[in-house]
């Protein structure tokens, strides 16, 4: 009885160690990013394929949108015929490792004409790799927790990726000062290593999860609510990519009085600093009032406020429709993929979190297209 007691205790507890190495990945993944959009525009015109720089958008775009959720079908199909995820996540780190350090080579080689035509090959298959294990590797955040408990997790993530984001300038510097070479091989060395960290720590969890003989007896007769998954996607990628691409013109436009020079970053960078600081508090107020009055309440909200952001011209009135957008921003943060993860089918939840982030890359993709034009 003390056993069962027990047992049962530790499977409502969240495991904080998976967690963490979770957020571990997710932070390298983030750092990658901003890494790669530093070079990318650097190595085109350094290596003279500027005439290439809307198609290479357009690509990018595409693999972002498409490669989540074809990862997601292996992923489930490894969960179902070898009874772990780990190997297609695994796959993923060591192939995005293994494409930064050939980058960070290929760039202290000083490439010729010919081996020059490498460089963008690899972007386009550093861009494959990272989306690989993106999608499985955060879809393993509901094997360490209960799902009543999946917002307080998604805090956590969302304090990390906040964070660092509004850590940008101070990263970008350091970037800057190490060089091209030197930051993607510290990058490869980064996510090899957290990815190391999150099969190190989580193997027995997804072990147990994904069993085989635990997934046959399985019964889950819920479908899939494939466009309602893809719809909440949409519905953060249209918060983020407004937050990253369109409020700083916006704020240096409209606040042109009370931010002197051209300063509107600073305003998604205190969004993001308040986003991470609301997180905690936020997850509890989800749990309590449900995920789902709160994504919709979450995207009103940001609906409402883009548009006040968008039309109104008041500089009161703006700042007021930018801390209503970071109250619902956060909340859209932490509700929208616990909630994801919970209309899925159990046969295709990684599946269904890569139709999720084709929802948030696909929004960033068209917003990419349309400012290459």
């Amino acid at each position: 009885m003390e056993a069962t007691i027990s047992k049962q205790g530790e499977q409502d507890e969240i495991q904080w160690k998976q967690l963490w190495s979770l957020a571990a990945l997710y932070g390298s993944v983030v750092i990658g990013w901003i890494a790669y959009q530093r070079y990318q525009p650097k190595l085109l015109v350094q290596f003279e394929f500027t005439d290439f720089t809307f198609l290479l958008i357009a690509v990018q775009g595409i693999i972002l949108t498409i490669t989540p959720m074809i990862a997601g079908r292996i992923g489930d199909r490894y969960r179902f015929e070898r009874g772990n995820r780990l190997p297609i996540i695994s796959a993923g780190i060591s192939f995005a490792a293994m494409i930064f350090m050939a980058v960070a080579f290929t760039l202290l080689g000083n490439p010729g004409e010919i081996f020059k035509w490498i460089l963008p090959v690899l972007i386009v298959l550093w861009l494959m790799a990272m989306s690989i294990f993106t999608s499985p590797a955060l879809s393993t955040i509901e094997s360490f927790m209960p799902v009543e408990k999946l917002p307080r997790a998604m805090a956590i993530l969302t304090i990390v990726g906040n964070l660092l984001y509004a850590l940008e300038p101070v990263i970008v510097d350091i970037i800057d000062f190490l060089g091209a070479p030197a930051t993607f091989i510290t990058g490869g060395v980064v996510v090899f290593v957290s990815g190391y960290a999150l099969k190190k720590n989580a193997a027995a969890s997804l072990l147990k999860s994904d069993n085989k003989d635990a997934v046959a007896n399985k019964i889950d007769s819920q479908p899939s609510q494939y466009g309602f998954i893809l719809l909440m996607g949409i519905a953060l990628g249209v918060a983020t990519s407004c937050l990253f691409n369109v409020f700083p013109s916006i704020m240096d436009a409209k606040l042109a009085d009370v931010l002197k020079g051209n300063n509107g970053g600073i305003i998604s960078v205190g969004i993001l600093i308040i986003s991470a600081l609301l997180s905690l508090p936020f997850s509890t107020l989800v749990t309590n009032y449900g995920l789902m009055r709160s994504f919709w309440i979450s995207f009103i909200l940001v609906l409402l406020s883009l548009a006040g952001i968008l039309f109104l011209q008041s500089p009161l009135a703006v700042l007021l429709m930018t801390a209503i957008f970071a109250i619902g921003f956060t909340a859209l943060s932490v509700s929208s993929l616990p909630l994801a993860i919970g209309k899925a089918n159990y046969y295709q939840k990684v599946f269904c979190v890569g139709v999720f982030f084709a929802g948030v890359e696909g929004v960033e993709a068209i917003m990419d297209i349309f400012q290459g034009l």
